[in-house]
Order: structure tokens, then C-alpha cells, then sequence
């Protein structure tokens, strides 16, 4: 039973060190978020929050802190738009292509390198472009140059700090650290959205709250299915025999996954419409031509249609991308066949890595698509219950990234589990 497992985890030191060591992080974040930069007019702030959406959902993924005005208000963006960037150059420079694939462990550190490199000048574009859009729009007060200086250094550093603080768990805790703190940010929402809902609960909207909680559960388990959704590829394995022994001989399979990219392209594809939209409420105020390209984009993603269409697209084609980059047929195949395995009616080496191209052409389309529909679940539950409350949560990208995370982060602690099991055997 899942309680003997639960008992089972804090029996072990080195797997109970790992979960409170994660737990003890989201605890430092939740207290830095709460830590505002000085000046602020409250009021001024919630007006900016409900006239620019974007910033709303924003707030999400940074667990309140940008509605706090907190040292941390760019949250994991500037680190996550530096690896979409990466990744996309990528497919223009060769060079960089070969180290991230080809050059193993060591490759893929200089890269991650590369990444926070970049990060540096990201953040600091952000904060500056942030902290000008509040400062004309009357939430903080005018500050002098160093001040300014002052403040843009600060965020800086905080978003470098939750980077860091991201590869920390990832390396001395368990599950991915950068999936983790956004997932701990989403959730941080939660009791005041429950008590948000109890205080506007009228009885007569009781049917849309039954349909509200109807369509959350049952996106929850399309989430779930589709989540842990596999074609299994048989695959066998020769017999050898050396000596007096018989080795192989034996069949598995080689699962695929439905949605290969899991949670990915979601928070790609938020990052690529941010940033733009962040950029140009910073240009609105100016005059002439970059004025006018500001305003422009602006009343583009402030169109509800265009917006959802760009975030549907960029979904689906990011799912393909990544999943380009991650997923390797031809190494796969390569390796099956130095092991001895082939699938059965496939030869082994380059018809086993058209075969799986394949077969990933014709599940992949089907993912994509469930992924960039259940992203835009919000505006369609709000549409038919009236319901505000949750809107972001039950939707797709926190939906999503709530229950990949939950998923990802029980199958590692089970294979842990596991682990330590045959090691006791």
C-alpha cells in the first residue's frame, strides 16, 4: 500500500535526507518571495495586474512573488528563455549541435554552461525592462540612478540564486530542481484560491461549480493517462553461447512515450510569449517607430483569439523540437545492436532507426495535440462556468506541469525504493 511506502522512505536516511533537503529549499524560496523591494504602491500594483494578463500568469509560475514585487520576481524565466535559445541554435550552428549530442557528460555540462552564461544578460534585461514598466505605470516610485542600479542587481542575482538553488536539487535532492521550484510556486497559490472560493461561494451557481469540479477531474485524468501513455516496441535479443553458458535469448520491450517531451514545450512556449510582450510594455511609452511596434504587439497578445492560437502552435511545434533533440533513433538502434537486440521483422542498425522515426511520427502528433488543448483549457472552463478561481490552475500549464512533476518525482523515489531492495536481496 502506498502508506507502507510513505513509511518506507523515511526508514531510509539517504532518501529521507534528499526529500527534506528539497523541502527546506521551497521553504527558503517561500520566504524570498515575501521579501519585496522597497517603494511600492499597492494599490497602483493590483491595478497593472489586472490590466496586463501576462502578468498574471507570470505570477503563477513564480508562486506570487512578482505580485509581491519580491527579490525573486523573474522567477526561473531568464534561465529557461537562455536554454530555448541554446536549443534553437542548435539546429543553426553545427558546432554546438555536436557538443550537446555527441561529446557525452562533459559536452552537455559545457553547454548547461553556456546557458548560464547567457542567463546574466537575459535577467538583467528582464529586471531593467520589469522594473521601468512599474515605474511608469506609478507601482514604485522614481529612483535615482543608483538605486535603479541598485534594484536591477538585486533581481538579477535573485533569479541566478533560484537557478542555482534548481541544480542543487537536481543534484543533491531528488527529481528535476528547475520543474520542482515552479511546481512549489504553482502550488504556493493553492490555500488562497480554496479560501478565495469559500468566501465568493453563492448558492446559486452551485451547478457551475458541479460542472467546474466535473471538468477538473476529468482533466486531471486525461492529464494522467496521457502522462503515463507508452507504445511498447518488443524487442529480442540473440542467444549466445560461450563456454558452457547461454546468454540472451531473452524478449522485452522498448516503450515510447506518448508525450516524450512531458511538460517542456509548455513552459517553452510560455517563455518565447512573455519575453516579447515584457519588451514591449516597456517600449510603449516611447515615441515614433518603436512606439508604434510596441503598441502593435501589445493589442496583438492582448487578442485573446491570436493569443491562444500562438500558444496552441508553439506548443505543438515545440513538442516536435524537443523531442528532435532528446530522442535519438539512430543511437538507440546503434545500441540495441552492439547488445545483440533487434525487433523482430526489423534488421538491426538503420531500418531499426527508420522504424523507430516511425513509429514516433505517428504517436507524437497525437501528444502534441493533447498538450496544446488541455493548455488552453482555462479560457474554455471559464467560458462555460463563469468561474475565475482556479482558472489558471486547472488548465493546462499548471495542470500539467502539477501532475508531470508529481509523476516524475514518485517514479524516481519508487525506482530508489527499488533499488535499495535488490541491494538488500
Amino acid at each position: 500500500m502506498w502508506y507502507n511506502n510513505v513509511i518506507q522512505i523515511f526508514k531510509i536516511r539517504e532518501l529521507r535526507n534528499k526529500i527534506l533537503f528539497v523541502l527546506g529549499i521551497f521553504a527558503m524560496v517561500r520566504v524570498m518571495a515575501n521579501i519585496p523591494i522597497p517603494g511600492i504602491n499597492i494599490e497602483n500594483l493590483k491595478e497593472i495586474f489586472e490590466q496586463f494578463q501576462v502578468l498574471g500568469l507570470l505570477n503563477i509560475f513564480t508562486g506570487g512573488a512578482l505580485e509581491r514585487m519580491s527579490i525573486i520576481m523573474l522567477g526561473l524565466g531568464p534561465y529557461i528563455t537562455a536554454t530555448i535559445i541554446l536549443q534553437l541554435l542548435t539546429m543553426i550552428f553545427p558546432q554546438l549541435e555536436e557538443m550537446y549530442k555527441e561529446e557525452g557528460e562533459a559536452g552537455k555540462r559545457k553547454f548547461e554552461q553556456y546557458g548560464r552564461i547567457l542567463t546574466l544578460p537575459l535577467a538583467f534585461l528582464q529586471a531593467f525592462a520589469m522594473l521601468s514598466l512599474f515605474t511608469r505605470q506609478g507601482v514604485i516610485g522614481e529612483l535615482g540612478f543608483l538605486a535603479k542600479i541598485s534594484a536591477i542587481i538585486t533581481v538579477t542575482a535573485g533569479s541566478f540564486l533560484l537557478m542555482w538553488l534548481g541544480e542543487l536539487i537536481s543534484e543533491k535532492g531528488i527529481g528535476n530542481g528547475v520543474s520542482l521550484l515552479i511546481f512549489a510556486g504553482i502550488i504556493a497559490g493553492f490555500p488562497r484560491n480554496v479560501g478565495q472560493l469559500i468566501f465568493t461561494f453563492e448558492a446559486s451557481m452551485i451547478l457551475s461549480y458541479l460542472i467546474f469540479f466535473l471538468m477538473s477531474l476529468l482533466i486531471i485524468a486525461g492529464v494522467t493517462v496521457v502522462n503515463e501513455a507508452r507504445r511498447n516496441i518488443p524487442v529480442s535479443y540473440a542467444k549466445r553461447v560461450r563456454g558452457r553458458m547461454v546468454y540472451g535469448g531473452a524478449s522485452t520491450y522498448l516503450p515510447l512515450s506518448v508525450n516524450p517531451a512531458g511538460v517542456i514545450p509548455i513552459i517553452f512556449a510560455l517563455s518565447i510569449l512573455t519575453f516579447p510582450s515584457m519588451i514591449a510594455n516597456f517600449l510603449t511609452g516611447s515615441e515614433g517607430f518603436l512606439g508604434g511596434v510596441a503598441q502593435t504587439i501589445l493589442n496583438i497578445f492582448n487578442n485573446t483569439w491570436i493569443y491562444g492560437g500562438l500558444y496552441f502552435l508553439l506548443i505543438f511545434l515545440f513538442t516536435y523540437f524537443y523531442t528532435l533533440i532528446t530522442f535519438e533513433p539512430d543511437s538507440i538502434a546503434e545500441n540495441l545492436k552492439k547488445m545483440g537486440g533487434f525487433v523482430p521483422g526489423i534488421r538491426p542498425g538503420k531500418s531499426t532507426a527508420h522504424f523507430l522515426n516511425f513509429i514516433l511520427n505517428r504517436i507524437l502528433p497525437f501528444g502534441a495535440l493533447f498538450l496544446a488543448s488541455i493548455a488552453l483549457m482555462p479560457s474554455i472552463v471559464q467560458s462555460i462556468t463563469n468561474i475565475t478561481v482556479f482558472s489558471f490552475l486547472i488548465g493546462g500549464t499548471s495542470l500539467i506541469i502539477i501532475v508531470s512533476v508529481v509523476l516524475e518525482t514518485i517514479r524516481q523515489i519508487q525506482s530508489q525504493l527499488e533499488m535499495r531492495e535488490y541491494e538488500s536481496f
